[in-house]
């Protein structure tokens, strides 16, 4: 019974965490690895060879903004195969009009 409280409680906790950074502007590095679902590693990865936006205002701890960090992260759509097959119908009409 203790156990479950305790499970129940930090799943709380947990959440708790996750409004209170979907809430924020500015995220620390830690922040930044927690909200896109990165390892701290790939996260140092990604901000040593400047693949991602972010911010180093006092030259050695980094900070992202939230509403860029969106923005890169939803780069690069992939189309569904009816998009697809929409742009290639499209692309078939007008072609075909031409000869």
């Amino acid at each position: 019974m203790e156990d479950q409280i305790l499970e129940q409680l930090d799943r709380i906790e947990q959440r708790l965490q996750n409004q209170l950074l979907y809430s924020k502007e500015i995220l620390t590095f830690k922040e930044f690895c927690t909200f896109c679902g990165l390892s701290e590693s790939y996260g140092y990865k990604l901000t040593s060879l400047n693949k991602v936006p972010f911010y180093k205002p006092g030259g050695k701890l980094i900070y992202f903004k939230r509403s860029e960090l969106e923005e890169w992260m939803l780069r690069n759509p992939i189309k569904t195969e009816e998009q697809l097959e929409e742009e290639a119908m499209h692309y078939l009409s007008t072609k075909c009009r031409k000869w």
